[in-house]
């Protein structure tokens, strides 16, 4: 089965064409990723397999030029793997925020776009973006089916007192105001993977995950199951991220809006677009340009690279409380995969668990590697995530089941 994998994230916008023949045998026909969405210059990169990789710079304004730009990357005449967008035989999506609705992946119809929808409000800078990605695959391809996945599937096993805010209960009752986390999909993901790499039982362990990207959070997996999550309503909680302010003291929000005499709608774009990196440098919501940046003495860029240290060694040092201890720390994400300086940073805070650092493994960048000594007490790994496999799974199952 030839499955498109749409994946946006606020800023970016993954892409795999797989030949889905089972689980566990597949071929990747083509792949990329579209990034510095909203920028002043974004990026297209185009890999086909046993092709060349193009890289691309032209101005990408929004997800639904995106799109347009990777449909017509592969079905160019030239370069292109298919023959015509026809034989794309499923789409799947990675969606950030499905509520409390769903606790697994779904086939595309009405009633799921609306909940879709209903959700656009706790994940603003996302799942209005993925139904911009649903909508133009209906356009070009309108009797394909699509598959949604959520991100927020994985966290629905968190206990109450954990996703709870000690709000008047009626507010979950009547609005379901609870923390609902993200980046599920990779957190199992790179939770399972990391486990095997490292030769653990998924199952009977404690992992913490840290998914750290232009959006990041980390995730508590305790047997197999996800007890706590840094982000909470909507991706806004927790870290500091590219343009997200993560936590901060609601009366602060209060009294900007008084100073400012901003509406709620003007108060979300300023938390959600125009804080995190951003806010700081004032010159970027990049990582790689905040970390240059900061190579080269721009001070706030290094309060800002400090920052979204210390918050990552916060809530991992947390979630070790809570699940009194810790097997296995994983870094994934565009950030985890590829900034050895970071995880550097991150790990050393943890030599009072035994913790030691393998400077020599921990240069890997894009690649699956363990970079804590084999005397290690605790293990610690760079994992790549594939949420794209992941979609693709289910999207082919759902689709099988569907036509059965």
């Amino acid at each position: 089965m030839i499955i498109l994998v749409i994946n946006c994230g606020s800023s970016s916008i993954k892409y795999q064409l797989l030949d889905m023949k089972n689980d566990d045998l597949y071929d990747i026909i083509a792949k990329g990723i579209v990034e510095k969405i909203g920028l002043p210059m974004g990026i297209l990169q185009y890999a086909p397999a046993g092709g060349e990789k193009q890289v691309i710079d032209l101005p990408i304004p929004d997800h639904k030029v995106g799109m347009k730009l990777i449909l017509d990357a592969l079905a160019d005449p030239e370069t292109g793997v298919l023959e015509s967008l026809e034989d794309i035989e499923a789409v799947g999506h990675r969606i950030v925020q499905g509520g409390d609705f769903f606790s697994g992946s779904a086939l595309v119809d009405k009633d799921v776009l609306d909940k879709i929808a209903y959700c656009a409000e706790f994940a603003p800078l996302h799942n209005p973006a993925h139904l911009l990605g649903i909508h133009a695959i209906e356009a070009v391809l309108p009797t394909v089916p699509q598959v949604v996945t959520f991100d927020t599937a994985f966290h629905q096993t968190m206990p109450a007192y954990a996703y709870m805010y000690a709000l008047p209960y009626e507010y979950y009752d009547e609005y379901r105001v609870r923390r609902y986390g993200a980046h599920g999909t990779s957190h199992q993901f790179v939770a399972q993977k990391g486990a095997k790499f490292a030769g653990i039982d998924f199952a009977t362990s404690k992992i913490i995950t840290c998914h750290l990207g232009a959006g990041s959070s980390i995730c508590a997996i305790q047997n197999g199951k996800c007890i706590d999550t840094s982000m909470g309503f909507s991706p806004l909680e927790g870290m500091i991220m590219g343009t997200r302010v993560g936590n901060i003291d609601a009366n602060a929000v209060l009294f900007l809006m008084k100073k400012l005499g901003t509406t709620p709608d003007e108060m979300s774009t300023i938390l959600n677009r125009k804080s995190g990196f951003l806010g700081i440098t004032g010159k970027t919501s990049d990582a790689r340009e905040m970390n240059e940046l900061a190579n080269n003495g721009d001070a706030k860029a290094k309060l800002a690279f400090k920052k979204f240290t210390y918050d990552i060694i916060k809530n991992v040092g947390s979630y070790v409380a809570a699940m009194n201890g810790v097997d296995l720390i994983v870094f994934t994400g565009g950030i985890g995969e590829h900034n050895s300086r970071l995880r550097r940073r991150v790990l050393e805070n943890f030599a009072y668990l035994g913790l030691k650092v393998d400077y020599e493994a921990n240069v890997a960048s894009g690649e699956d590697a363990i970079i804590s000594t084999p005397d290690s007490a605790v293990k610690a790994a760079a994992i790549c995530t594939d949420e794209e496999l992941v979609i693709a799974r289910d999207t082919m199952h759902l689709v099988l089941e569907s036509q059965e």
